[in-house]
């Protein structure tokens, strides 16, 4: 099995994931501990009232590579990745959902296309969510491409790693789901070489779903258009 030069933080927003938090993080610290000797796992509890914060705690004593950060209240998703990016300390990022609906074991898949690539996305090849959220991630997907102008073939998947430099001293806004598209336009400006890699997708074992809420949809449309405000202004004054 290859070993990889590089230093690498692994992140994951989780909120009442305490069914799915534990084999997630000794699924990636199984993986990452033969390719890399210099890493990090990061549970960022995000106001969880189930468990999970403990939980958190209790395998941040466990395995010396895992540290725990709460949230005082729900912050939401984007609160949860901008804490996830803001804490980690090595070179690189990776993120994903403590939903369990990804398996990190394809980051080495990854890996190896770090030294000619900024960004290494993952796009899902078959998404294994209800038909009305694959209608509103294709809506979502035109909307985003009308206002910012970048195209990506999975915007929400959330497997992604990137450098860390591209966002120190930057200042992310977005507190929802509208965080990804942050990300992306945040990369896009930078001039981020882009690589998509395609990853499988895995139905929710344990846990509640709560992204495809009508009241969490309508809030992310309200986000996407206030951000779009924000950057735009940004970039009008030359920042």
């Amino acid at each position: 099995m290859a070993r990889y030069d590089l230093s690498l933080s692994v992140f994951f927003p989780s909120h009442n994931e305490v069914e799915n938090t534990q084999p997630l993080v000794e699924k990636t610290v199984a993986v990452l501990d033969p390719l890399l000797s210099d890493y990090e796992v990061i549970i960022v509890d995000d106001g969880s009232t189930d468990g999970t914060g403990a939980l958190a705690d209790r395998l941040a004593e466990q395995y010396p590579p895992v540290r725990a950060i709460h949230h005082d209240q729900n912050r939401g998703y984007g609160g949860a990745v901008k804490t996830g990016i803001a804490s980690s300390t090595k070179e690189w990022i990776f993120f994903t959902d403590g939903d369990g609906q990804f398996d990190t074991g394809e980051i080495e898949l990854f890996l190896p296309h770090a030294g000619e690539f900024d960004a290494i996305v993952g796009y899902r090849i078959d998404r294994r969510d209800p038909f009305h959220r694959k209608v509103f991630a294709f809506c979502w997907g035109v909307l985003v491409r009308c206002l910012f102008g970048f195209r990506v073939r999975d915007l929400d998947c959330a497997f992604k790693l990137f450098r860390r430099r591209f966002f120190d001293g930057v200042t992310l806004h977005a507190e929802g789901a509208v965080i990804t598209v942050e990300l992306f336009a945040t990369m896009a400006r930078q001039g981020v070489k882009i690589k998509q890699i395609g990853v499988h997708h895995y139905p929710r074992v344990a846990g509640t779903q709560s992204g495809g809420s009508p009241a969490v949809i309508l809030r992310a449309f309200k986000e996407l258009f206030k951000l779009y405000a924000v950057l735009k202004r940004g970039t009008s004054s030359g920042g």
